[in-house]
C-alpha cells in the first residue's frame, strides 16, 4: 500500500477557491489501477504567515500504482489548469509519499 499527499500553502482569503478547484476538477482517479481512496484534507490557519494548510491524500495499492496515474494522460487533464491559479498559493506544493509500514 502507498500513500501520495501534496501539502498546499493557501493564501488566507483563498481557501473557498482552493476547495471549489479540487471539488470542481475531474481527476479520473477512480479510473486508474490500484486506486484505494481520495481525501482533501483543511488543517490550521497561519495568519502571522498568512496561509491556511490543505492536504491532498490518496492510497493507492502500490508505489507502481501510483507512479503509473502520475504518467498518465488522465494525470496530465486533472492538472492541466494548476498554473491558471498560481496566485492562491504561497509557494509550491510539498510532496510526500510513504508504504505502509503496519495498518489494522
Amino acid at each position: 500500500m502507498f500513500f501520495a499527499m501534496n501539502r498546499f500553502r493557501i493564501v488566507v482569503g483563498h481557501e473557498e477557491a482552493f476547495e471549489n478547484i479540487w471539488k470542481g476538477r475531474d481527476s479520473s482517479l477512480a479510473d486508474m489501477p490500484g486506486f484505494q481512496s481520495f481525501h482533501l484534507l483543511r488543517g490550521d490557519t497561519n495568519a502571522e504567515e498568512g496561509y491556511t494548510l490543505f492536504a491532498s491524500h490518496s492510497v493507492w495499492a502500490s508505489k507502481d500504482d501510483f507512479t503509473a496515474w502520475t504518467k498518465s494522460e488522465n494525470f496530465r487533464q486533472a492538472h492541466k489548469n494548476a498554473a491558471d491559479n498560481r496566485a492562491i498559493y504561497l509557494g509550491p506544493p510539498k510532496f510526500e509519499g510513504f508504504s505502509l509500514v503496519e495498518g489494522a
